[in-house]
């Protein structure tokens, strides 16, 4: 069977959007098995996931950015088309805290995440093993007083690699904004808070010591700005005055992997658009 074509699409909304992309699917072949759309009445925005066959094209599959370009043009889209069953050369950066790095390890392993997994990247040595169990290539780039020296190690490391997404399973760096840039919306960061609250380091003690009633988990892409980045999926969990820092970080690692595994799902599945500084995710 072929795989079908996952187009994601924004632009100012407007009479007719709908129509066009079906009747352009339509024309081109295609056959619409899945559509999900949303408006955006307050920033006057149209968003729409179209998933549509492509075993009977009138051209050429690796054409159709190409013969797309009219219809985007013509209602100021932006639109991104991928074929579904994509399988994205992965690294993942991960520092000491296990749990986030081996719930990938293991997704990927048993076909849960379709990932290729091409390295795992950590400024410690305590997980080498069990990421070469699951043959994975691991590389120690400790940083040794020397910040910059590693980060510029890292980034070389990247571009010998070339992965289509990066992410970071509770890597405990802060990456520094020129190698965010060049990989914009590729780097997926799992944070141990519901975001915005609790930024940086220590969300759990500041939770204790704020007195909060739940606490939560924010997978987001990675910007210049520290766990500012669009969020893509968030959870929480409740707790209380009897949960002190060790009980919060048990309960916080089991919804660090949810919300890791379901952000990274939805991103190799086409579903996140992102506006501004906020993302459409759709089912």
């Amino acid at each position: 069977m072929s795989p079908h074509a996952v187009l994601l699409l924004s632009c100012p909304d407007h009479p007719g959007i709908v129509a066009d992309v079906a009747q352009w699917v339509a024309s081109s072949g295609g056959n619409i098995v899945h559509a999900e759309q949303h408006t955006d009445r307050e920033d006057g925005m149209f968003f729409q996931r179209v998933e549509f066959t492509t075993d009977s094209l009138t051209f050429d599959v690796a054409e159709l950015d190409q013969h797309f370009a009219g219809v985007a043009a013509r209602h100021g889209m932006t639109a991104d088309i991928r074929l579904s069953g994509w399988r994205p050369r992965t690294v993942v950066l991960a520092s000491k805290p296990p749990h986030c790095l081996a719930d990938l390890l293991t997704r990927a392993y048993t076909g849960d995440l379709d990932l290729d997994l091409a390295a795992v990247v950590s400024n410690h040595p305590d997980n080498a093993g069990i990421t070469e169990r699951f043959s994975v290539p691991f590389h120690h780039l400790p940083v040794d007083g020397d910040r910059a020296g590693q980060e510029l190690r890292l980034d070389t490391l990247l571009g010998e690699v070339q992965p289509e997404l990066i992410v970071l399973a509770r890597y405990m760096l802060v990456l520094p904004p020129w190698l965010v840039d060049a990989w914009p919306q590729q780097i997926i960061n799992i944070h141990h808070s519901f975001l915005p609250a609790f930024v940086g380091a220590s969300p759990y003690r500041q939770a204790h010591d704020r007195g909060v009633k739940v606490i939560g988990a924010t997978a987001h892409y990675v910007t210049a700005g520290l766990d500012e980045g669009p969020i893509i999926d968030q959870d929480v969990t409740r707790i209380s005055h009897r949960d002190d820092v060790t009980e919060l970080t048990r309960k916080g690692r089991d919804l660090e992997v949810l919300v890791q595994a379901r952000a990274v799902r939805a991103h190799i599945e086409h579903r996140v658009l992102t506006w501004g500084n906020r993302t459409v995710v759709f089912e």
